[in-house]
């Protein structure tokens, strides 16, 4: 299939040979490329089994499943950049609630997408579960209906 030459711009990490791993928070990893389906609206789900952050407190390692879902506007993500940003959380220090808000922030900053959310189910600690959620829908659309609905969705 022949591609169009700008269809991979800004897509730097992606078929490197060596992977350059960032141990500390860095939103600068993420990299976005061009939706060609601009006439459609999809929902894309991206799925990390193997979250790490640190307790800000005791320095402790939590573990999650981090959700995000999002209807794309005019980019999508790249999943490399994605799975290298999500790894940088590794040695960073934020609540659990922190730490999805930030994640929502910085991929709405990067795409601008008619709707995104992000959820984290974390491995319980000391006897209690934390399943913080966060969303966002562009401003004056429909779709801020939808993020309303969903945030006061049941969970698990």
């Amino acid at each position: 299939m022949a591609r169009n030459k700008d269809e991979l711009k800004g897509v730097n990490l992606l078929g490197k040979n060596k992977t350059d791993y960032v141990y500390d928070y860095n939103p600068s990893i993420l990299e976005k490329f061009a939706n060609k389906h601009i006439d459609n609206d999809y929902m894309v789900t991206l799925n990390c089994p193997e979250f790490t952050s640190l307790c800000p407190k005791t320095g402790q390692p939590d573990f999650a499943t981090i959700s995000i879902r999002y209807i794309p506007d005019e980019y999508l993500v790249e999943s490399k950049s994605l799975k290298l940003y999500l790894f940088s959380f590794r040695n960073h220090g934020d609540f659990h609630e922190d730490c999805i808000n930030i994640i929502m922030k910085d991929l709405v900053q990067l795409l601008n997408p008619k709707y995104l959310e992000v959820e984290g189910i974390f491995t319980p600690r000391g006897g209690i579960a934390i399943y913080p959620f966060a969303n966002y829908a562009k401003p004056n659309s429909d779709y801020k209906k939808m993020a309303q609905k969903r945030l006061f969705k049941t969970i698990k």
